[in-house]
């Protein structure tokens, strides 16, 4: 036997007389308050760490102990939970951490505040202690199976703990005896003292119950103790978890569980779970454990179904009132409403919107919702890298839940919802596992309709809900769970397409917002449009909605300086005067053809953007510069572009020096921005051709495309975004490679009747559209062969075709 540390801990703790009770360290003990004065200790514990000292008193009759009537030994515990009974009385679950003695009184009014110093346990192992422990625990065994006060299954697994001090604590606070004698056990610090005190007190309590077994009969028993004072009652901990002890509970929870007509499986896990929590100590951790999954698989909507909305016209008006365009999801979702009119159960949709920020694909769900009658939940994806977020922990973890799934089911109320998935390309993959694969059942119409949670371990059926996903780009989701839904690409809007958003929608929200009416302020198309053109560089609408705001957030300050009359036109004069001065200008596409800069055109996830791509050379030595943050496969492609530039030029007899004596560098402006992919091929060769033959490029013409060393050009992605932006910022003739026209199909039709769309198969197609000149040719050279005589070799100079290098 030694000590641990004989250092020991002060603390400044509140404090709770109690009546009747004592508690040990290691067990969680239910009791009841109603004093004014422990209430307060009570809150002043819970409002900060949660940790308070709680201490016997020597005469429960009294409400009001002094110092001297409450024993100087007790208990630093730690509040578990706290429930308000009445307007009196409150219930109190703490758990004993370790013994302690009173130092000192630092108060008395209006709750007693003390200083304890905590006393360390002193271990003991050896072969005295563990046979006195055995003897005791078979003692132990025989009392509380003559005993029918506490509950033998629940007890007896806690008796498994390996440590001396913890055993003896856990049986003494099980024991039905008088305070005075559990404070003696309590203040008993050695182990093997207080073991030998405990095989005492328990053969003395077995001779009692023997003799008063024989005495009433074997039917004979005693009540479980239970006293009431005027401040405060106490529950024996000793107290079993028996039937009688909860029958409203249970009964309430075997109610509920047959009318919420769940699966029969559902149903027969619930029915297991009752009968276990029938048995087990209320306030034991397992029957917390019980009653929540109890709770859960209650609260979820087995059967419970919205009442959709089938009229075609009323659904085409809800949608029209909240989007403008996107005709595509639309005409998708009244496909939709229209097969419900003829299959009664069809099976749900699983649609996939994709498109740059601001086009509106959340609030697209909630209008959907509200076109069917459907309850509309959503849960964000960004970020999420367990696999468990989407289908739950197991029960045996700690703290378990289920999955983010069920949970947003739960809070829909309803078994049918519109379900948006919102960001699913920002979710991420690491040890934890990757959600993504987690969602491939959730988004398999064939699958489903068994979605099996870890939590819930049953199987919900998800083949009701109208699963909706967003994304900005499909590049970050993986291929099969692409192929589990409908894809609809959602654009950027065109520059009328943003005028009537901000017309009909916008504008008249903003108004609402600031308390503005149409006679405080009108903003003027042509100031709308400026707005758009010169302050916003977006696919979507939000920083459009971001300036219309700030405009209306000062118009808002001039009505309360000058009173609800006041009247605020906005023009394109006038605009600086609220937005300050343009963001955007259009110099680079409004100047004048150059020598050695094409302008390309380029998709990332917040929509199509223009590029311009400089070339220039210096004397060097045939070095080849790229810059302006390209990434690996730009490179790449601008390598392959300036090979076949070399060959096109031998070709044509141009330049032949220009890999030994010049270095050519390619810059991309902008160069904060990464920049990445092969589709500018076609527009590097373009430049570096236009400056080699000092013939500038068509600054009216974009163009996008791969370029192969052979001259083919190959097709490429983002074709409507890229549209777009070059139809927003003004340019109205674009090169596209012919596979791409059938990207052409969704396309605007006002911006299809705006724009020059050149179709091409080979390089030698793009430059005599790109370039404001033709090339020069000036003869063809062949490359001599080395087995040729000088003679040989000039006699065949004009006579064979060079070799063909593009």
């Amino acid at each position: 036997m030694h000590s641990q540390d004989k250092s020991e801990l002060i603390k400044n703790l509140p404090m709770i007389p109690l009546r009747d009770l004592v508690i040990f360290p290691s067990t969680l003990v239910p009791f009841i308050i109603g004093r004014s004065s422990s209430i307060q200790a009570l809150e002043r514990a819970s409002g900060q760490d949660k940790m308070i000292y709680l201490s016997a008193q020597m005469d429960a009759s009294l409400d009001n102990p002094r110092p001297l009537d409450i024993y100087s030994m007790g208990i630093v515990a730690k509040i578990i939970r706290v429930v308000k009974m009445d307007d009196k009385n409150m219930k109190v679950i703490v758990e004993g951490k370790k013994r302690a003695r009173i130092v000192e009184y630092l108060s008395t009014f209006p709750f007693y505040q003390v200083l304890v110093k905590e006393i360390r346990e002193i271990e003991a192992d050896n072969d005295k202690t563990r046979e006195t422990l055995k003897v005791v625990l078979t003692l132990f065994e025989d009392y509380l199976k003559l005993s029918q006060h506490a509950n033998f299954d629940s007890i007896i697994p806690a008796l498994r703990e390996n440590s001396v001090n913890r055993i003896s604590d856990i049986i003494s606070s099980h024991l039905f005896l008088p305070v005075e004698e559990k404070q003696n056990l309590l203040e008993t610090i050695n182990p093997l003292e207080r073991l030998r005190r405990l095989n005492f007190v328990l053969e003395n309590e077995l001779i009692k119950i023997h003799a008063k077994l024989r005495k009433e009969g074997k039917g004979g028993g005693r009540k479980a103790p239970f006293r009431e004072g005027s401040g405060q009652k106490i529950f024996s901990p000793g107290m079993g978890g028996k039937k009688d002890d909860q029958p409203n509970e249970v009964e309430e929870l075997r109610k509920r569980v047959a009318e919420a007509k769940m699966p029969k499986d559902a149903e027969d896990k619930a029915n297991k779970e009752l009968e276990r929590l029938e048995v087990m100590p209320p306030m034991s951790a397992e029957a917390t454990v019980c009653r929540n999954y109890l709770d859960w698989l209650l609260s979820l909507p087995w059967n419970k179904k919205s009442r959709e909305k089938r009229s075609l016209k009323e659904a085409d008006r809800i949608l029209n009132e909240d989007h403008y365009g996107l005709e595509k999801v639309k005409e998708r979702i009244l496909e939709y409403l229209s097969i419900r009119q003829l299959v009664k159960n069809p099976k749900g949709i699983i649609l996939g919107f994709v498109g740059p920020p601001g086009v509106g694909k959340s609030s697209l769900g909630q209008s959907i919702a509200r076109a069917t009658g459907r309850k509309f939940v959503r849960l964000s994806l960004g970020g999420v890298r367990d696999e468990a977020e989407i289908r739950g922990h197991r029960r045996t973890y700690i703290g378990a839940y289920p999955g983010r799934i069920l949970q947003m089911i739960k809070k829909g109320g309803t078994r049918n919802p519109v379900f948006l998935l919102d960001e699913v390309d920002k979710m991420n993959v690491d040890f934890r596992g990757d959600p993504a694969s987690a969602l491939m059942e959730v988004l398999d119409p064939e699958q489903n309709n068994s979605f099996l949670d870890h939590y819930i371990d049953t199987e919900y059926d998800l083949s009701q809900v109208m699963f909706i996903v967003t994304a900005n780009v499909l590049e970050a989701i993986p291929r099969p769970l692409i192929d589990r839904m409908e894809i609809i690409r959602i654009p950027g809007y065109t520059e009328e397409e943003k005028l009537q958003i901000a017309k009909q929608f916008l504008l008249p929200k903003q108004l609402k917002a600031h308390g503005l009416t149409q006679e405080n302020i009108t903003i003027s198309d042509k100031a709308l449009r400026k707005l758009i053109r010169e302050y916003t560089r977006e696919a979507g609408v939000r920083n459009l909605e971001r300036e219309v705001t700030s405009v209306c957030r000062k118009v808002v300050k001039k009505v309360v300086d000058k009173g609800k009359t006041f009247r605020e036109s906005v023009t394109p004069r006038n605009l600086e005067k609220y937005l300050g001065i343009p963001r955007f200008k259009r110099s680079e596409i409004e100047r004048r053809d150059e020598v050695g800069v094409a302008l390309g055109m380029a998709w990332a996830e917040f929509g199509g953007e223009i590029l311009s791509f400089e070339v220039t050379k210096v004397h060097g030595k045939g070095n080849f510069t790229l810059t302006g943050q390209l990434g690996e496969i730009m490179q790449e492609s601008a390598q392959a572009a300036f090979s076949y530039v070399r060959g096109k030029l031998y070709q044509l007899n141009i330049a032949r020096d220009l890999h030994k004596n010049y270095d050519i560098h390619i810059h991309v402006p902008e160069a904060a921005t990464p920049k990445e992919g092969p589709s500018a091929g076609i527009t590097i060769a373009t430049a570096i051709i236009s400056l080699v033959t000092d013939i500038p490029v068509d600054k009216k013409v974009v163009m996008s495309g791969e370029l192969t060393l052979l001259g083919k050009v190959l097709p490429v992605g983002g074709i409507k975004e890229k549209l777009l932006a070059a139809h927003r910022e003004g340019i109205f003739e674009a090169i596209l490679p012919l596979d791409n026209m059938c990207d052409l199909r969704d396309m605007p039709k006002k911006v299809m009747d705006a724009m020059k769309i050149h179709f091409v198969e080979t390089m030698d197609e793009v430059l005599k559209i790109a370039l404001t000149g033709e090339i020069p040719d000036k003869g063809k050279k062949k490359v001599p062969l080395a087995s040729d005589s000088t003679e040989d070799k000039e006699e065949r100079e004009d006579s064979q075709e060079p070799p063909v290098t593009h």
